[in-house]
């Protein structure tokens, strides 16, 4: 049933009436800045209206005003992972899993419900947003962002890609009698017209960054076709993400000039120092060698060593690097959001300091994620997205195992450790969603 233009504009209406006048205040006894790796004390923090209207010392707390005691805590910003796949989750077995065999035998429709199940635990986690990246079925990971922005469930923002576009095959190797096995997993992509055609109708279907895989066959993609993934997204204003398996494949696409590497196996110093020049992100996906991530065969341990000396060159040769996990399993008695926070342990044993970190965590995220500019800094005029833990995650990178508050857009997700998510169910479309209203 399609609802008119009184209708849409009386459901936006009746969105923003939620909100209007509504002012929280917090009480915060540490406000944590990660980029410049500072803490101001004993702030007071104004909400109204989803954003922050007013910070600092010794503000006046309006009459009326719910007020928030966050003395005992750090608050910072929102934590990001640059790379997951919400609406893929396989039991995780080491050296065995069954990515394949899911997509097959999983309805685009499960696979959505399981991403607001994932998308809940990720906020339950502290990480407001996500960066979504493929094998989503048949755009679930778009019906997923679409239901949170129109507030049908909670979860966090998502900037997520559609369907992986590729050359023949994508990441599969199909067979004759099934070759159409590899949609929706991935789109083919060979020639200049077919990469125009996969990108617009990954964008018409509600992708906000495209993800193409550079190499995954030995036909990949020129740097010249790289181009052209560039130029066409960026005339709707969306990035290229590229899966590289390759060292030759990072050299293409570095000199393609891609905005982000998935996937740092195939990086080394040579191409570390030269996305520090461009100034490319690495996205480098750093999964924690521990018996339930990766098991702890002798080969895990050599995999483990060698990720662990690429993290140490990027953050050595200043390559912008951004937390990301590649998260698409379960792990029995874990959920996405403590899987995803376990990848503390990789940057830990990589020897980056906790404040680097935590600015990896949240300014990085928000960079990579190019709504920097959108949301992110507790500032005025900004979206409320913020945590709250219980010690100082500058000089403790672990406090972010046991976040305490989460809040997003100025509505409270968790508070005290316990989840509300309640308060998000139907609050109405925000402007930017309600014409998607039909």
């Amino acid at each position: 049933m399609k609802i008119h233009t009184f209708g849409r504009f009386a459901l936006l209406i009746g969105g923003c009436w939620l909100m209007i006048g509504q002012v929280t205040a917090l009480r915060v006894g540490h406000l944590v800045d990660p980029d410049k790796g500072t803490v101001a004390n004993n702030q007071i923090v104004l909400i109204e209206n989803g954003k922050y209207s007013a910070i600092g010392p010794n503000l006046a707390i309006p009459a009326g005003a719910e007020v928030v005691d966050l003395s005992q805590h750090w608050v910072t910003q929102g934590l990001v992972d640059a790379h997951n796949h919400l609406a893929l989750t396989y039991k995780m077995v080491p050296e065995n899993n069954s990515y394949y065999l899911t997509t097959v035998l999983d309805s685009t429709a499960i696979r959505a419900i399981q991403a607001v199940s994932n998308g809940i635990t990720m906020m339950s986690a502290g990480f407001t947003v996500v960066r979504d990246l493929g094998n989503n079925g048949n755009y679930a990971d778009s019906a997923l962002r679409i239901a949170i922005e129109q507030g049908w469930v909670p979860g966090p923002t998502m900037i997520n890609s559609g369907i992986i576009i590729g050359g023949f095959g994508g990441q599969f190797s199909p067979v004759p009698e099934r070759e159409g096995l590899i949609y929706p997993e991935y789109l083919n992509a060979d020639t200049p017209d077919e990469i125009v055609k996969a990108v617009r109708k990954n964008i018409i279907y509600g992708a906000k960054v495209i993800k193409i895989c550079v190499d995954c066959k030995t036909y990949g993609y020129t740097v010249e076709e790289m181009k052209l993934f560039i130029s066409e997204a960026g005339k709707s204003g969306l990035k290229v993400a590229g899966h590289v398996q390759t060292n030759a494949g990072a050299l293409r696409a570095i000199e393609a000039g891609i905005w982000s590497i998935e996937h740092s196996g195939a990086l080394d110093d040579r191409t570390h120092k030269l996305m520090a020049q461009k100034g490319m992100w690495r996205v480098g996906t750093e999964t924690p060698l521990t018996e339930y991530h990766t098991g702890m065969t002798p080969a895990a341990k050599a995999r483990y060593q060698k990720q662990e000396e690429g993290m140490k060159n990027a953050y050595a040769n200043k390559v912008n690097m951004a937390f990301s996990t590649d998260a698409d399993y379960y792990i029995p008695g874990m959920t996405r959001g403590q899987v995803v926070i376990d990848f503390l342990k990789s940057w830990k044993d990589a020897g980056i300091p906790d404040k680097e970190i935590l600015k990896i965590m949240t300014v990085n995220g928000y960079l990579v994620s190019d709504i920097y500019d959108k949301r992110g800094p507790i500032a005025v005029g900004m979206p409320a997205d913020l945590i709250a833990v219980r010690e100082n995650p500058l000089e403790k990178i672990d406090s972010l195992r046991d976040v305490r508050y989460v809040m997003k857009d100025g509505i409270f997700f968790k508070r005290d450790g316990t989840m509300t998510p309640e308060k998000f169910f139907h609050s109405g479309p925000t402007p930017e969603s309600a014409w998607r209203i039909r």
